[in-house]
């Protein structure tokens, strides 16, 4: 599903940052579109993730761009949707170079999307991420 598919490296990036989960909701899960709850030893993050076109915020689809990725932090957004065109390309190479991950580091983001995969939505309930309210 989505949270597999693009939301894996999200929540890798979260785990890396903020520690290890200790809550995990879903508010809402389509085939295009999911959203949620997760909280960390450090961070409390409310998520959203589509590859409808439909659910881009007005200033991406301003300037063109296909993509948003943003992520706020102690309320000042840091936008992340520039510079990762040849992610995954760079990561293959490092890989074949002997320079990858370990399995074990990717653990808990492979966890993360099982249990998401498996969860049945809540729907508008708790600390749920503000573009859900548009869709439910």
């Amino acid at each position: 599903g989505i949270a597999t598919n693009i939301g894996v490296h999200f929540f890798d990036l979260l785990g890396f940052l903020f520690g290890d989960l200790q809550t995990n909701r879903v508010h809402y899960q389509t085939q295009t579109a999911a959203g949620g709850y997760l909280e960390y030893e450090r961070a409390r993050v409310r998520w959203f993730l589509s590859i409808d076109r439909s659910h881009l915020p007005t200033k991406a689809i301003s300037i063109g761009s296909s993509t948003y990725r943003s992520i706020t932090i102690d309320n000042e957004e840091l936008e992340l949707s520039l510079g990762f065109n040849d992610l995954h390309t760079v990561s293959y190479a490092k890989i074949l170079s002997g320079e990858g991950f370990r399995l074990a580091d990717s653990a808990n983001a492979i966890s993360t999307v099982a249990e998401i995969r498996e969860m049945a939505p809540i729907g508008l309930t708790g600390d749920y991420h503000p573009f859900l309210r548009d869709l439910i």
